[in-house]
Formats: structure tokens, C-alpha cells, sequence
């Protein structure tokens, strides 16, 4: 009888390993399918810059209501896009990051404290591309701050003059595709390749 048992709770943990096994395959061939996809990345940059940038207007009591739309769309303003990026960056490149706020924050959006140095960091949900100004912005910040570095990071793309401007200042430019990159890496849930061992 214990034989028995012990039987079937050895064929019952095997049938959950093989699907638990079967499940990360298939969830494999998803990310890599994304991985490999310019098209779909480039899909994710546009609905990030139109569900940051969701078409709205204020009511009579001076709030924001989003003007129609399906509701499975995420309807979100561009104030919410800075707290979405800073989360993508903490995730991606570590150290701590706080959100300024909304007024008198001069151009920066939020401040990243990286091996005791302060980075800063400006974001924009924009459907065309980014040219010098909020570089221009952004190194006079961190001239004022004392900051070692920042990051320009945008829902679309930098005119060839910004990446030039911010060559040469210790400026990351972080457009759209990137960010869907760096949001892609930083996701919660371990993808494990066929071939990996499963714990």
C-alpha cells in the first residue's frame, strides 16, 4: 500500500515537472519571437506613446477624464509615464530613483542615485522625434545639481543634432525602442530557454 503510494506521488510531482516544463517552453518561444521582432517592438513604442499620452480633457471639477476609447486600452497622462520609466530604470540599471515633483522640477523628471553619484533624468511622451532642447535642459541640470550623468528618454526617436549635442556631455539618449527593450528585460517573470535546466 505505502509502495503504491509513493508510486503515484512520484508519477504526480513527474506529470508537474513535464508541465511546468511544457509551460516555460512555450513561454520561451514567445520572448524570443518578441525578442526577434522589430515590427512588434516597434508596435509597443507606439501604444506606449498614445497610453501616456491618452487623449483627454479636464471636467468641471478640474479633473482629468480621458475621452473615450475600449476600455482594455491603458489611458494614462504623461506625468504617469516618468514613474513608469523610473521604474524601468531602477529595475534595469540599479541604484535608487525618485520622482520629482510635477512644478518647479525645471526639466527633470527624476533623480537617479547610482554608486553615490547622481544621475537625472528627463522623459517624454513624444509621437515626433526629439530634438537638442531638452539635452540643452538637461546639461544645464546637471551643471546646477553637480550631477555625473543623465538620460533623455523618449516614446519615439532624437533628431541626428541631439545625438550629436549629447555625445560629448555624459547624456544617454534613450529612445522608444531601447526603452521597449530595457521594459522587455526588466519584467518580473524568468523566461527559461528550452534547453536550460528548470529548478
Amino acid at each position: 500500500m505505502v509502495t503504491l503510494i509513493l508510486l503515484q506521488l512520484v508519477l504526480i510531482g513527474v506529470l508537474m515537472w513535464f508541465l511546468r516544463k511544457e509551460q516555460r517552453e512555450k513561454e520561451s518561444i514567445t520572448a524570443r519571437k518578441i525578442e526577434q521582432s522589430d515590427e512588434l517592438k516597434k508596435t509597443l513604442v507606439m501604444g506606449l506613446a498614445y497610453r501616456f499620452n491618452y487623449p483627454r480633457k479636464r471636467n468641471e471639477v478640474d479633473e482629468i477624464e480621458f475621452e473615450g476609447g475600449s476600455d482594455i486600452f491603458l489611458k494614462q497622462t504623461p506625468l504617469e509615464f516618468e514613474d513608469f520609466v523610473a521604474r524601468i530604470i531602477k529595475k534595469q540599471l540599479g541604484g535608487n530613483i525618485y520622482t520629482t515633483i510635477e512644478s518647479d522640477d525645471f526639466g527633470i523628471d527624476f533623480e537617479h542615485y547610482l554608486e553615490g553619484e547622481l544621475y537625472l533624468g528627463q522623459v517624454n511622451v513624444h509621437k515626433e522625434n526629439v530634438g537638442a532642447g531638452p539635452v540643452a535642459v538637461l546639461h544645464s541640470n546637471m551643471i546646477k545639481n553637480g550631477a555625473k550623468g543623465g538620460y533623455v528618454i523618449t516614446t519615439s526617436n532624437f533628431t541626428d543634432t541631439a545625438r550629436d549635442y549629447a555625445r560629448e556631455l555624459d547624456i544617454e539618449l534613450i529612445d522608444g525602442l531601447t526603452l521597449v527593450n530595457y521594459w522587455l528585460e526588466t519584467m518580473e517573470e524568468k523566461v527559461y530557454k528550452p534547453n536550460e535546466e528548470l529548478a
